[in-house]
């Protein structure tokens, strides 16, 4: 995660985000970023240049802020159902987050929020600004807020800071940074591969070598085999 001090901040593409941090989870001592738009234009660039590890949460079939957690780096590679990882009280933390921030939503008990990968988001060209669809419905999930935690609510807003971020430039220096890190590990396969195949030559030269001087059908310095008759043989 790219710490909000070393933020890019180049005039193109600087969108103005806000940041909480969720409560502690096994994976996030120190709890996990949160983010969400100002408006729905920055929710536009938001789903533009989400990460491969966010997941985003939204009150189903109501206007509310778009809230993406950012899940711990490469955690979307280790299977199909990483971002079910998210422990249940932060979970809740990133609902209550996005019921605070519905006009509408805000005022229900019982609402219904929606959650899914970011990389599962949808545009096509007939959707207003802001507006979503899924790829696979499979996997979107939904979770019942029966009513608002202020306690929750208020803890987050203590941690929340507004700064003016570079979604495109941020994506970009990350996928640099994936492309560097692939290239080491293959070159680190190649290497460890080459190991393997020379130490297998060598080992297969030592067994033709062992085989070609076996000790035991071979004449010792000073002996001579003998004939039938007791001769020395010569032939």
């Amino acid at each position: 995660t790219v710490p909000p001090s070393s933020r890019l901040n180049t005039k193109e593409s600087v969108r103005m985000v806000f940041y909480f941090t969720s409560g502690p989870g096994e994976k996030a001592p120190n709890g996990y970023m949160l983010y969400m738009g100002k408006d729905k234009y920055e929710n536009e660039e938001l789903i533009k240049y989400a990460w491969p590890e966010d997941v985003w949460f939204h009150v189903d079939k109501e206007s509310s802020a778009h809230v993406y957690i950012r899940l711990p780096r490469g955690i979307h590679e280790t299977g199909p159902t990483w971002y079910k990882e998210i422990p249940e009280n932060v979970v809740e933390e990133c609902c209550q987050l996005v019921k605070a921030n519905s006009i509408k939503g805000n005022k229900l008990d019982n609402v219904q929020v929606v959650f899914t990968p970011a990389s599962n988001l949808k545009k096509t060209g007939g959707m207003d600004t802001g507006q979503v669809g899924f790829h696979d419905q499979k996997l979107v999930f939904k979770a019942k807020i029966e009513t608002r935690k202020n306690e929750i609510v208020n803890r987050l807003e203590k941690t929340k800071k507004w700064e003016e971020t570079n979604l495109e430039a941020e994506l970009m220096a990350r996928q640099k940074e994936d492309k560097a890190e692939r290239a080491k590990k293959a070159l680190e396969e190649k290497l460890e591969r080459e190991k393997q195949e020379a130490e297998w030559k060598a080992e297969k030269e030592a067994k033709s070598y062992d085989k070609l001087y076996d000790e035991t059908k071979m004449t010792k310095a000073g002996e001579m085999e003998l004939d039938s008759d007791g001769e020395p043989d010569f032939m």
